[in-house]
């Protein structure tokens, strides 16, 4: 799908030969907003009309054949300022009634992409011819959707009904040259009405079935996805015009629910973190890094230098020693090696990407780098020091950057004379899987580094977001009381079992216990001190983990921390765990609350997140973050929230400032100042304004 703010049209022209070529033409992806879709309505009529046309070609300007629906036009939709037009209008009437139901030979001429809608317009032309690199797909399962220009009916009689269900269910596109394999790209006329491809009905309903049970598996919070199934289902059925009729009526209801608006706003907010106000409206032009230096090789270095080489950026990796550095290299080497097993690497690739990778034990080779990122153990000391060495043997132009995720970056530049291109490029674990590149700029970076290392995260292809300096920067800093908050219930008598399990049920990929356990005690240790360090007031102050730390329960890696492992890592709950949870209450004297033993999953997800609504909002009140849109992608990318609630903020507005201000006042007064609300959230609450509209709309208000 492809979004648009430019009028779109199409344009035909009838050759000596009789074939009119009607041309999509709407900058950057010929996406079909509604001016299109008319346009290419006239278009069709006139040469149905002509003639002197005998076939007709429709291709995309610009060797892009469309990206689908505009879907900016949602908006508009949704909120009731765009008239829809009736039901089906599109769907059956343009797509169905005028151009597959045509008289002359109708083709498709797909080039570049044919996704969403741009797909569904080519499935009703009569043939379909491809480049073989081409992309086409049906990915409006990613935006709550469900396909709605026929791509229900029409994909399952062309591809088959299991290939149709992954292609709609998973957003999985091919290339052109898959497709003709399938019989998606043809030169024949294939109709909807053909159903050579669809099994006999019952087999037809076993699969049917099977993809139900997957789909309540892997995504039991959706309900868009059993919609596609039953809309598919009714075609198969009662017969494509009956499928058609429901496609049309499920897509409407779906366009108004709260998941497509999530994910439509989180579409839109992921392109729009590259926009930072008074950075990068300065006409700044990003420098070419060409080659980048990364210190440490552990799990993070390894991960980063393998995003990079992949990306094909010739990378110098330094340790402190042999031992050390090859450790690196190996784990560099492991993480492609993965990809040729998975088959996204070929041997060749792998040989020639792990090339770019030099490794050393000294600074000799500095000489030359643009940018260096420090990626050493969460030690003070260390990083001011290599934070001095960098500026002696690094050339003036070099970015230095930090891979820290909680230290303040004026702390690690204080020896330093180099202010201006310290910069935090802050990867998340795995750093060449995770797609969140968190860039911290402090009062004195240039924005020419800003800049730079935007383009950078565009090249590995990560989505940056641009946040302020100060503990924790924008994704620990929200989510510090995420852990906090389910230890302060556990305490207080709530199952850690029973939190993880609602967490996870909420749609997070695994509870804040199972996640301590991952990353382990010593960092969850090192990280929750600095917290504690600087938000003194509103930390809460456990013996839980340190307690369990005595008896060497680390986590996953030692085979014990909140839950118990066995050999192939799979965790179950620990009859154990209790004692260390009635010692850490003794020390800290806190009774069990009857309350919170009997607390519902609602409860709980309430009293673990609304204190990550309340850092958000300081977040945003502090400037850290630029835009409350940022800290949605920040939260859904960094920390996995689901993006199909959009984001933190995105979520708490969809629940009222007054009702999360009301309840964290109520705990406040049981729990402590873990819970007090902050003044920006007070103040939203207070005008039952939306926690993400920017002060002047809330000053608007009053």
């Amino acid at each position: 799908m492809g979004s648009s703010d430019n009028k779109g049209r199409t344009v035909m022209e009838v050759g000596a030969d009789g074939v009119a070529l009607i041309t999509i033409i709407n900058p950057p992806v010929n996406s079909l907003s509604f001016d299109v879709l008319f346009s290419l309505k006239d278009s069709f009529e006139q040469a149905i009309q002509r003639d002197d046309v005998k076939a007709i070609v429709i291709t995309g300007a610009n060797g892009k054949f469309s990206g689908g629906f505009d879907i900016s036009a949602f908006g508009g939709l949704q909120g009731g300022q765009v008239k829809e037009s009736k039901p089906g209008y599109i769907s059956i009437d343009i797509i169905t009634n005028t151009m597959e139901g045509a008289r002359k030979p109708l083709v498709a001429a797909i080039d570049g992409v044919a996704l969403g809608g741009g797909l569904e317009v080519a499935m009703a032309c009569h043939a379909r011819i491809s480049t073989s690199t081409a992309q086409l797909g049906l990915p409006e399962l990613q935006l709550g959707l469900i396909p709605g220009f026929g791509g229900t009916q029409r994909l399952p009689r062309l591809v088959g009904l299991s290939k149709a269900l992954e292609m709609m269910l998973m957003s999985k596109s091919l290339k052109g040259e898959d497709a003709h394999g399938l019989g998606l790209v043809d030169a024949i006329v294939q109709k909807m009405n053909w159903t050579d491809k669809i099994e006999p009905l019952g087999e037809a309903r076993e699969i049917l079935k099977f993809a139900r049970v997957q789909t309540r598996k892997q995504a039991p919070n959706l309900m868009h996805p059993l919609v596609c199934i039953d809309v598919i289902e009714e075609g198969i059925v009662s017969g494509p015009h009956a499928g058609l009729v429901k496609e049309v009526n499920e897509f409407q209801k779906l366009l108004h629910s709260d998941t497509c608006k999530s994910l439509v706003h989180i579409f839109f907010s992921q392109r729009g973190t590259t926009k930072v106000p008074g950075i990068t409206d300065l006409g700044l032009v990003p420098r070419k890094i060409n080659k980048v230096a990364v210190l440490g090789g552990g799990l993070m270095g390894s991960g980063i230098a393998t995003a990079l080489i992949l990306s094909n950026i010739p990378v110098i990796l330094k340790e402190v020693n042999e031992k050390f550095l090859q450790a690196g290299i190996d784990r560099v080497k492991a993480n492609l090696q993965s990809r040729v097993k998975k088959g996204k690497m070929s041997q060749e690739k792998f040989e020639k990407t792990l090339s770019l990778l030099q490794g050393t034990l000294t600074y000799d080779s500095f000489r030359d780098i643009d940018m260096v990122i420090e990626a050493v153990i969460e030690n003070i000391s260390l990083k001011q020091q290599i934070f001095a060495d960098l500026e002696k043997y690094c050339p003036p132009h070099c970015i230095l950057a930090s891979n820290t995720s909680t230290i303040d970056l004026n702390l690690i530049g204080e020896k330093t004379r180099s202010h201006d291109r310290i910069i935090g490029a802050h990867f998340f674990s795995p750093a060449h899987i995770m797609p969140l590149l968190e860039i911290v700029r402090t009062q004195k970076t240039s924005p020419q580094v800003i800049v730079d290392l935007l383009d950078v995260g565009k090249r590995i292809r990560k989505t940056p977001v641009v946040v302020g300096n100060c503990t924790g920067f924008a994704v620990n800093r929200m989510f510090f009381p995420y852990s906090q908050a389910a230890i302060l219930l556990v305490e207080r008598g709530t199952d850690v079992y029973q939190i993880d399990r609602a967490i996870t049920k909420f749609g997070m990929p695994m509870g804040p216990f199972r996640m301590i356990d991952l990353v382990g005690f010593g960092v969850a240790v090192a990280t929750g001190g600095q917290f504690v360090l600087n938000f003194p007031e509103r930390s809460h102050k456990s013996m839980l983990i340190p307690i369990m730390q005595e008896d060497n329960r680390l986590g996953e890696a030692t085979r014990k921390g909140f839950y118990a492992y066995d050999n192939k890592r799979k965790a179950s709950p620990d009859p154990e765990l209790r004692k260390y949870i009635e010692k850490a209450r003794e020390i800290s004297g806190v009774q069990v609350d009857p309350k919170l033993t009997k607390l519902s999953d609602k409860d709980i997800v309430e009293m673990v997140f609304f204190p990550v609504v309340n850092e958000a909002c300081r977040v945003l009140a502090e400037g850290i973050a630029v835009k409350a849109a940022d800290l949605d992608i920040a939260s859904v990318m960094g920390m996995g929230f689901p993006p199909y609630r959009g984001g933190i903020l995105f979520w708490a507005d969809s629940l009222g400032s007054k009702y999360i201000c009301s309840r964290l006042e109520e705990w406040t007064k049981l729990y402590g100042d873990f819970f007090k609300p902050s003044a920006y959230l007070a103040a939203r609450a207070a005008k039952g304004a939306s926690l993400s509209a920017p002060i002047e709309q809330v000053k608007s208000r009053l």
